[in-house]
């Protein structure tokens, strides 16, 4: 049975914009693991604009059928099918990366997730690698926008454990991991795209 690709518009509308900074942000590198690959269209558009490196994709088991429609009707050569990786994991089964990518997965997944995953990023991401966040930030406290607001509160009403993250407490974590920011960049629809570097 053929497998079936789940499309996000979110994912079509904002693929452009990152790939225009991912260009020079992953300029140098060479894997770069995303973590959440959700429907999987990411995975196949950096990795066919973006030909020095390879794309790893991730996620759930449950996710893993789009991903791989998605990579099957792709003709990049350089993007892997799925990995399976859960940020709750205290063993990771990757092999070490010099870049990270990860879109909209910050507010979707609980706190506890998040600090576990920056507790255990140095298993993944080698000394002098990038990682990158794409996604809504609260700074100060405040919202940069009354839409950020109100998607906040549609999350948290669905899940209490969701919500849009502060930017201070989300770098104080990646600082807490040997992180350090080196770019935070303005994107379309009210978002921001964090890039640290592991010292």
């Amino acid at each position: 049975m053929a497998l079936k690709k789940t499309f996000s518009k979110a994912c079509e509308n904002n693929r452009q914009p990152i790939l225009n900074r991912l260009i020079k942000i992953f300029s140098n590198t060479s894997n770069v693991l995303e973590i959440g690959s959700g429907t999987g269209q990411h995975a196949v558009f950096f990795s066919s604009n973006l030909p020095h490196l390879v794309w790893h994709a991730s996620d759930l088991p449950c996710n893993h059928g789009t991903i791989n429609a998605w990579i099957e009707s792709s003709s990049a050569s350089n993007v892997r099918s799925p990995l399976v990786f859960d940020a709750n994991s205290t063993q990771w089964t990757t092999s070490l990366v010099d870049g990270l990518f990860t879109a909209n997965t910050c507010h979707i997944i609980t706190w506890s997730s998040l600090a576990n995953f920056f507790g255990r990023l140095h298993t993944i991401l080698a000394p002098g690698g990038i990682f990158v966040i794409y996604g809504p930030f609260k700074y100060g406290g405040k919202f940069t926008s009354q839409s950020n607001q109100e998607f906040d509160l549609i999350l948290k009403n669905n899940h209490s454990h969701q919500g849009i993250r502060d930017f201070e407490a989300l770098d104080e974590l990646a600082a807490g991991a040997g992180l350090k920011l080196i770019e935070d960049y303005p994107m379309p629809a009210n978002n921001q795209l964090l890039v640290w570097k592991r010292v």
